[in-house]
């Protein structure tokens, strides 16, 4: 059997090379139980070395704009859950405004049969989940389309949303922090975002736990008096009582044992 520094020291060579590492592959690999690898994954998060994500952990991000198919792989799992959680806020009827990004492409997914919907988005990968959506409204806000992000930017999309009101906002984000809300790559993107919550009546959050607390940008934007954050089981207690001291309302996506339903734990301050 590994020694356990060992151990953890194959686990951080191994993701390197692979997009996610989860609990049961790695419990398998090492034949060990999942609540050795767990605890593992634990010291090497605390020690910064991971960044904990749904049912196992990532590589941390350098400071580099990621593409959008980098992006897909990255914590699917996580985005899966979170998207199953995030449509639980939806009720048919609703006016719905999608961020750019794969955490909204998945949503844009699992509410393709909320109808009747409208859905208005600057993220392609949302367009393409909704294009044959029966029943659903889509609304293309158009703009300069950034090829790394898959999302349109720019003036145009500044004038449409300036015409539009919502009843609910999803936001994706490079990062999420509970002192400076949450992060991009450039001001252009946060101009955007900016606009989505003048817009709209409720703002959410989208962020899988490996973006909790990091700060890999310059450009930033607080998403409100009050919004909500959905996020995986990879955080931490210490993370969340955090956002809740900020009176952030968090929604951690849980899957039931015993089931394949999917849960929001609601965690407030």
């Amino acid at each position: 059997m590994v020694k356990p520094d060992a151990r953890r020291e194959e686990i951080i060579s191994l993701a390197a090379t692979q997009p996610e590492l989860s609990v049961e592959e790695l419990a398998g690999r090492f034949e060990v139980t999942t609540s050795t690898i767990r605890r593992d994954l634990a010291r090497l998060s605390a020690e910064g070395r991971l960044a904990r994500t749904y049912g196992g952990a990532i590589a941390r991000r350098s400071h580099v704009e990621s593409s959008f198919e980098e992006r897909r792989s990255e914590a699917a799992g996580a985005k899966q859950a979170m998207a199953a959680c995030a449509a639980e806020l939806v009720t048919p009827g609703d006016t719905v405004l999608l961020d750019a990004g794969t955490s909204c492409a998945a949503l844009a997914q699992t509410v393709r049969s909320m109808t009747p919907l409208t859905v208005a988005t600057v993220g392609l990968g949302s367009l393409q989940a909704l294009a044959g959506a029966d029943g659903v409204d889509v609304i293309a806000l158009g703009g300069r389309l950034r090829h790394l992000s898959q999302g349109f930017v720019g003036a145009l999309a500044e004038m449409a949303l300036e015409r539009l009101t919502f009843d609910i906002c999803f936001l994706g984000t490079d990062a999420v922090s509970s002192e400076r809300g949450i992060c991009e790559a450039s001001l252009e993107q946060i101009r955007l975002k900016e606009l989505m919550v003048r817009v709209s009546s409720r703002v959410v959050v989208l962020a899988h736990s490996a973006k909790l607390d990091e700060r890999p940008f310059h450009a930033w934007i607080w998403p409100g008096d009050r919004w909500t954050l959905i996020t995986d089981d990879g955080v931490t207690d210490d993370q969340l009582r955090r956002f809740a001291a900020r009176g952030v309302e968090v929604l951690v996506a849980e899957r039931h044992s015993d089931h394949d339903d999917v849960v929001g734990r609601r965690v407030e301050g």
